[in-house]
């Protein structure tokens, strides 16, 4: 730390600091919480922060901070300590900083501080005032409230945070990284499974036990990060993937232990996992469809509003889309007091529920909606659509009869395509080359979708029909062939898929696109995936078939993750976090 009065000092002190260091510029008559100069000065996720009194940068805002101090040199009485006759500066130097960068295309990320003071006084009595103000707010309360998120579900809210809080705290204070925590939860989930793959009683109460304290773990992790702003890349990536990760696994065990008691529910564990996951797919694309859109109001968002402001309706609808806090309880409940079986069974129908319900709801407000759609926005969904190579060319031939289609084509031709080749699979015999049919007319449809750019009010529904065609495709064809093992492959085949297409939707909230399309070649697309697991079913019906698609899963997943892993680890990650609320 080292002082200067002047932006021409300011700027040679900053030069002689590394370059890739972060670099911060406090006024020395700062009077405010500690905690509001953390918040400026060390969270990770933004390339400069201010707020009064301070503003950093770290190394890619560096030049645009080295040309606002030189803008402002040009102009002296305008900041600093000092103006030239002695007077008051209008502003202290780092604010008018932080104006520069703005009026620079490099806007500082500006917290919001509530409560918390960040003042630079003019005078004694103001020092005075402000000190007054630090004293009386109570800076540890603040920021153990704000380690929480805002719009977490009822179960997280009530039953979770009032806790885990002061044990993401208790972790800060022992100099426990929020990566650390993240693991830790992830292995407790895996224990869980573990325990739930006995079949016994006792195994499945503790397993149901160790589920939610695996929960409680899962949310402190974030409130550690949020706590002690260790936002990481490598914290990103475990963050986004080790929620799908635990709850897969516990699936996996719950099969596991039934079929040590002599019943076979693989099926509907895959069926659970085919059904998050395509939830999930309708919440990332109707947010990526809809989050830069133009004129993006409808009347049915303004009814949401409105129901907003009736307090007990906000908690009644984050319970009925069943979030991960309430879904967890459920499974962890039914897991200690009833069977697999049963377990699986009511959360297809909780989660079916819930899916139907948030769906309806985004289908209504597109429609209502008059939202001009960015390139952007047809980007994310051509790249969650995860088209390979069949799809790609297909879609080229296509094109122009598809730009004379109406608007509402796209989603139509790839819920028709989606359906018959899941129907087909799911009602032909065993060894039958139906399916085959059915999926190469499903790649002629899936190509036809894509041939256009998805810029129509339903657009987003296009990647979900894709994931529920493919993920459908390969559930239905596994169960209809009665093969030993069939069902257990299948489900570690759609788990890799899987783990390909959280991985890409991460990439996309953080900035950077989606997978390189060679991966994406490389993994043939949901089309090609869809043709060969249907070609496979019908020349490989017998036990061939098991092993076929433990081949395609191994095969599958380590392509992706390799990839994913380099890419994660990489400086170019992104440190994505997401704090909109509790995701489904």
């Amino acid at each position: 730390m080292v002082e200067a009065d002047t932006p021409d000092a300011v700027a040679e002190l900053l030069a002689q600091a590394p370059a890739e260091d972060r670099v911060a510029v406090v006024d020395r008559r700062f009077v405010g919480h500690r905690h509001a100069l953390r918040l400026a000065l060390t969270d990770p996720r933004f390339d400069a922060a201010a707020v009064p009194g301070a503003v950093s940068a770290r190394p890619a805002a560096r030049q645009a901070l080295t040309g606002a101090l030189a803008a402002l040199a040009a102009a002296p009485v305008a900041a600093g300590p000092r103006a030239a006759d002695g007077a008051a500066p209008t502003a202290p130097l780092p604010d008018a900083l932080a104006d520069a960068l703005d009026a620079q295309g490099a806007a500082p990320y500006r917290p919001e501080l509530g409560v918390l003071v960040a003042a630079v006084p003019a005078d004694s009595a103001g020092r005075a005032a402000a000190e007054a103000a630090v004293a009386a707010v109570d800076e540890e309360s603040v920021r153990l409230r704000s380690a929480v998120k805002s719009r977490d579900g009822f179960f997280t809210t009530h039953f979770i945070s009032p806790y885990s809080r002061y044990l993401a705290r208790w972790c800060a204070r022992r100099g426990l990284t929020p990566n650390q925590v993240t693991t830790a939860s992830l292995l407790v989930a895996l224990i869980a499974a573990g325990c739930a793959a006995t079949g016994t009683r006792g195994g499945y109460v503790a397993a149901g036990v160790l589920l939610l304290a695996s929960f409680v773990l899962d949310c402190t992790d974030g409130q550690l990060a949020r706590y002690s702003l260790q936002y990481s890349t490598l914290g990103a990536w475990l963050d986004a993937t080790f929620d799908r990760a635990k709850e897969y696994a516990y699936y996996a065990g719950l099969a596991l232990g039934a079929a040590r008691g002599g019943d076979d529910v693989w099926a509907l564990a895959l069926g659970a996992m085919v059904l998050q996951t395509c939830r999930h797919v309708v919440d990332f694309a109707f947010t990526e469809a809809n989050h830069d859109a133009a004129a993006n109001t409808s009347p049915t968002a303004a009814l949401s509003g409105r129901l907003d402001s009736v307090g007990w309706t906000v908690w009644v609808r984050r319970m009925v889309v069943l979030p991960i806090g309430e879904r967890w309880a459920l499974i962890a409940v039914l897991t200690a007091v009833t069977t697999p079986r049963i377990t699986f069974v009511v959360l297809l129908v909780g989660c079916g529920l819930a899916a139907c319900y948030t769906t309806a709801g985004r289908v209504l407000r597109s429609l209502t909606r008059r939202a001009q759609r960015t390139d952007r926005a047809a980007q994310a969904l051509a790249d969650l659509a995860d088209s390979g190579p069949l799809a790609e060319a297909g879609a080229r031939a296509l094109r122009p009869l598809a730009r004379r289609m109406p608007v509402f084509v796209p989603p139509v031709v790839a819920l028709i395509g989606a359906a018959a080749v899941t129907a087909t699979a799911a009602l032909a015999s065993r060894g039958s080359w139906w399916p085959v049919l059915a999926a190469a007319f499903y790649v002629l449809t899936s190509a036809f979708a894509v041939a256009r750019p998805l810029k129509g009010a339903l657009d987003w529904l296009v990647p979900p029909f894709f994931r529920a065609g493919e993920y459908g495709t390969v559930l239905a064809l596994a169960a209809v062939s009665g093969v030993n093992g069939a069902l257990p492959a299948a489900f570690g085949l759609v788990a890799a898929v899987a783990y390909h297409h959280y991985d890409t939707v991460y990439r996309i909230r953080g900035g950077t696109g989606a997978p390189p399309r060679a991966l994406v070649r490389a993994a043939g697309g949901h089309e090609g995936r869809t043709l060969v697991v249907a070609l496979m079913a019908a020349l490989a019906h017998h036990t061939g078939f098991t092993v076929a698609l433990t081949v395609l899963a191994v095969a599958l997943a380590l392509l992706v993750l390799t990839e994913s892993v380099r890419f994660w680890v990489s400086s170019a990650a992104p440190a994505v976090h997401d704090e909109s609320g509790e995701p489904a």
